[in-house]
């Protein structure tokens, strides 16, 4: 029994299709330390955003304005 490869043209063409892998430009990548990387995960758990910090506020004004016209009432059977 055989085996075919079917979609290629020579024997390194799958080789071939690696090779960007491996000569990547790597300048963007910045290296830091676990203990500053430890730090900014702990800082992405929080809202930093003036502006959504705004926005938050906003709809923490309104829904205690909405909260002043809730009436609860007990519905006897």
């Amino acid at each position: 029994m055989t085996i075919t490869r079917n979609n290629m043209t020579d024997d390194r063409s799958e080789d071939k299709s690696y090779e960007n892998e491996s000569t990547r430009d790597t300048t963007p990548m910045v290296q830091i330390t676990l203990k500053e990387y430890d730090k900014l995960k702990e800082r992405s758990k929080y809202i930093t955003d003036r502006n959504l910090i705004g926005c938050i506020d906003k709809i923490e004004e309104l829904v205690r304005a909405l909260r002043k016209h809730i009436v609860r009432t007990d519905i006897d059977n």
